[in-house]
């Protein structure tokens, strides 16, 4: 498989964190190949950036593992021409091919429409392998540039960049919500579904995407092997994030994501303590947010910071929709 075979684990390029990542390519492919076709990837459909691979290409182009959750490991390919992509490599899928296929283009279909969706460009689907590939964000996912500024003294983001993001990404949650028809036969189409700092991935201007858009209705969510397991990051603690499947868990995902930018590590706290200290907060004493904030920008903060224990409420019903949350968003950036 694309990078069954796992090396002893070796220090992240990135981060410093253990991870694992499977040896050069070369030295597994005879045994990988040797027992299958080279099938060519499906392209979805008038998906940007589509190009024709086949596996042989991928696996060639697999340079190892940069991040991996529990419902499959992330791998960073670069291909002969020089192009850069991503792929994610599925744990165990939950539909049958045909199934998968139609999933995939549809959820790519609806994807493509907002620039703030990360959009499949193809796929492949084997008896051995399943994994869709689509386009690399060189600055990785919004975790990433948390924990390198948090723990490797990398350079903070800054309130006017946080505060981008969190617009980016309600607008990408928003469109999900949107969606209409809702569902077409087995697909939901309103909910994400997986919502966490990994799955928010950042381009060189701070813009946000929101990727693996769908992703659970593919694959069942799997306990990762103690063997390759890392040292997890904030976004994956279960006690913080909710795996249930609904536009109100996606809501709630987003306030953490939100807790998480605004106060760092400080999150963790229980929502009632925050709410406690909701007032020296808001009268400067009591130290909670992690960037430096005075005038606009601390009036913004304490803003978000109402949107983020709202939509962490412990009554789902009581929780704002992503069109109201759009909407004081719109109010805070004027």
């Amino acid at each position: 498989m694309l990078s069954r075979a796992f090396t002893t684990p070796r220090k992240s390029f990135r981060y410093g964190e253990t991870s694992c990542r499977s040896a050069s390519i070369h030295e597994y492919e005879d045994c990988i190949i040797g027992f299958m076709d080279d099938p060519p990837l499906k392209n979805c459909n008038d998906v940007p950036g589509a190009i024709h691979l086949t596996l042989r290409e991928v696996l060639r182009g697999s340079v190892g593992v940069v991040g991996q959750s529990r419902l499959g490991m992330i791998e960073k390919v670069v291909l002969l021409g020089g192009q850069v992509c991503s792929l994610k490599r599925f744990r165990e899928v939950s539909v049958k091919r045909i199934e998968f296929g139609r999933r995939i283009q549809r959820l790519a279909e609806i994807s493509k429409q907002c620039k703030y969706l990360v959009p499949v460009t193809s796929y492949l689907y084997t008896r051995r392998i399943k994994f869709v590939v689509s386009h690399y964000f060189p600055m990785g996912s919004l975790a990433d540039l948390l924990a390198g500024a948090r723990e490797l003294g990398h350079t903070a983001l800054d309130w006017k960049q946080r505060l981008k993001i969190v617009f980016h990404m309600a607008r990408a949650i928003a469109f999900i919500h949107g969606q209409s028809p809702s569902q077409e036969k087995h697909l939901i189409l309103n909910v994400h579904g997986n919502i966490k700092s990994s799955n928010v991935m950042i381009n060189c201007d701070f813009d946000a995407s929101i990727s693996d858009y769908g992703f659970v209705q593919l694959a069942e969510r799997v306990k990762v092997s103690d063997i390759c397991q890392v040292k997890p990051p904030l976004d994956s603690q279960p006690r913080l994030y909710i795996d249930s499947f609904s536009q109100k868990c996606d809501i709630y995902n987003f306030g953490i994501i939100l807790l998480d930018l605004l106060a760092g590590h400080t999150s963790s706290e229980s929502k009632n303590e925050i709410i406690e200290k909701k007032e020296e907060i808001k009268n400067g004493k009591c130290q909670f947010f992690e960037f430096p904030t005075t005038g606009k920008a601390r009036k913004q903060a304490l803003k978000v910071l109402d949107i983020a224990l709202a939509c962490t409420n412990n009554s789902p019903d009581a929780r704002p929709s992503m069109e109201q949350i759009l909407l004081y968003l719109g109010d805070i950036i004027k």
